[in-house]
């Protein structure tokens, strides 16, 4: 599996994913800071990675069920860190057997997306 990390994911989760056997790799080694959000969606769609973000703004860009003009990013797999950013390393940790069992999961359905919200208090996929 390959990791996408925008730009507001801590180094400590970038440190956390590199010691997995994944790729693990940053938004801003590819493209300026600050791009715009369907930027960093092409990009990681296009390397087919994982997006992992904060930023709920993902959500309306590339929902599940897509509306209309919605439907451009049919093959983003996503990660929405909804807890505190101090937190991410170890919420993705915990949550990080599921990660690849839903991973693996979408890979052989036929809508290979795949996407997780983690929270301070919850983890949630969407099938």
């Amino acid at each position: 599996m390959r990791f996408m990390l925008d730009e507001n994911v801590p180094m400590s989760a970038k440190n956390y994913l590199m010691g997995t056997a994944h790729d693990v790799e940053f938004i801003r080694d590819l493209i300026p800071e600050g791009s715009v959000d369907p930027l960093v969606a092409f990009v990681a769609e296009d390397k087919q990675a994982v997006l992992v973000s904060h930023d709920g703004d993902f959500q309306k860009i590339a929902p599940r069920i897509p509306d209309g003009q919605k439907t451009r990013f049919k093959g983003l797999s996503r990660i929405w860190l909804r807890c505190n950013e101090f937190q991410s390393a170890q919420r993705l940790e915990k949550a990080m057997t599921l990660i690849e069992a839903e991973f693996l999961l979408a890979q052989a359905s036929k809508d290979a997306r795949m996407q997780i919200w983690i929270s301070n208090s919850y983890i949630r996929t969407e099938r």
